[in-house]
């Protein structure tokens, strides 16, 4: 069965494209908004309502498969793709991408996205581009095969079906406390995020972020059901660097101080400087990461800015430059170099953490978590959006669905058997 016809449709994200630069140099929030000067290209204010483009493949048998494009929260920081253009990508994909979904086999789902995405005029082509067609080509396969998008994953790099539910974490936006004691109530498996994204939450020397983390740990005891015990996970945006300096024993002495705080918990410190280059940030975030691991430190770096796509991830991991890299799937490009990006983590015995952003969709979500099953990542995100609630079930449940179908299909080989 071929791909006979693609059909457009613009919709939204889940949240808010940021511009990360204006808000690091400290713009007002006023409410919801933020108010002052952007630094970043594209941006006409600080904080835009999150565009996406979904992406049809009619079959032959007149189904419809989707998948969703967009860019993440804050597009053109730390090397990613610019800010989103509905319309640009829209017109790219009706002039580039669909004669060249004509001629694939969808049912084979590795080469169609090989030939789909080879470079235009010697360019790559945009990373939200090719997220959405993959996830659609991994729809279609999954239809034409009669399985589960996970089936198609694993049947396509040669992996064992998976048994094991892989860790949720959940990001809090601005709302830390209430979205906190959401977390705890629901025993989500890591939290909270915290978006510490400015000086004011991150505090003269790190005090203010110091302190939220000693809360989380004491509301977690206080609220949680016996037993409950989270990795706590917290997105300090460069926060730790920008505020006590560049140099990777002050970090990583900043670091060990905050674990100690919170004795008893496995402490996840993601982004904890920008040191401006990928190679730079390979070198500093290892040095940092093997004085934490000489201490015996509980604490643990995850690596986000300047480790956008599968190469770069590669030589994160291979450097041990992190204890978790976050594969940022929008960031990535094809859905299948997250598959490949968990692989090539897994092999260097690294955390893979199959991620995302809150400007995501249900179906770029959903999509995604068949990846982290199928690869049997070390922990995926709760997405889109930053309720909580919203992205919690349906990440949650996509998961329950798929592990429940995976069962059925053991018991009835069993049955055969």
């Amino acid at each position: 069965m071929q791909i006979k016809d693609v059909v457009l449709a613009p919709g939204n994200g889940a949240f808010f494209y940021d511009d990360q630069e204006a808000i690091r140099s400290g713009a007002t929030q006023d409410g919801f908004i933020y108010v002052g000067a952007t630094r970043t290209p594209g941006f006409k204010s600080i904080r835009i309502p999150a565009s996406s483009l979904s992406i049809g493949l009619v079959l032959t048998d007149e189904t419809v498969v989707w998948g969703d494009m967009m860019n993440v929260q804050y597009s053109g920081a730390g090397g990613r793709d610019p800010l989103f253009d509905t319309n640009q990508i829209s017109d790219f994909t009706s002039r580039v991408i669909a004669p060249r979904l004509f001629d694939v086999d969808a049912s084979r789902y590795l080469e169609a996205c090989e030939k789909v995405f080879e470079p235009f005029e010697e360019e790559r082509l945009p990373l939200a581009l090719e997220y959405g067609v993959s996830q659609a080509l991994l729809r279609a396969g999954a239809h034409l095969h009669c399985t589960t998008m996970a089936e198609i994953v694993c049947n396509e790099f040669n992996l064992p079906l998976p048994t094991r539910s892989v860790p949720i974490y959940c990001q809090s936006g601005d709302a830390r406390e209430i979205n906190v004691d959401k977390m705890i109530l629901k025993a989500v498996d890591v939290l909270p995020h915290g978006l510490i994204n400015s000086r004011p939450k991150f505090g003269v020397g790190g005090q203010t972020f110091l302190e939220f983390v000693k809360w989380v740990a004491m509301r977690t005891r206080e609220i949680g059901h016996p037993g409950y015990h989270p990795v706590l996970h917290f997105d300090v945006y460069g926060w730790i660097g920008r505020e006590i300096g560049l140099e990777p024993k002050r970090i990583a002495d900043f670091i060990c101080r905050v674990a100690e705080s919170v004795p008893g918990f496995t402490l996840n410190v993601e982004s904890p400087a920008d040191f401006g280059s990928t190679k730079a940030q390979i070198e500093n975030y290892a040095e940092i990461v093997s004085i934490l691991d000489h201490r015996s430190s509980s604490a643990r770096i995850v690596v986000d800015e300047r480790c956008n796509t599968l190469e770069e991830i590669r030589l994160f991991a291979e450097a041990k430059a992190a204890h978790v890299v976050q594969i940022k799937t929008p960031d990535v490009g094809s859905i299948a170099d997250t598959a490949r990006a968990v692989l090539v983590c897994k092999a260097n015995r690294v955390g893979a953490y199959v991620g995302g952003s809150c400007t995501e969709t249900d179906l770029s979500a959903q999509a995604s978590v068949h990846v982290a099953v199928a690869t049997q990542a070390d922990m995926m995100l709760a997405k889109p959006g930053m309720g909580v609630d919203e992205a919690f079930s349906i990440v949650g449940n996509e998961q329950n669905r798929l592990l429940a179908v995976l069962n059925h299909r053991r018991a009835q080989t069993e049955n055969v058997r």
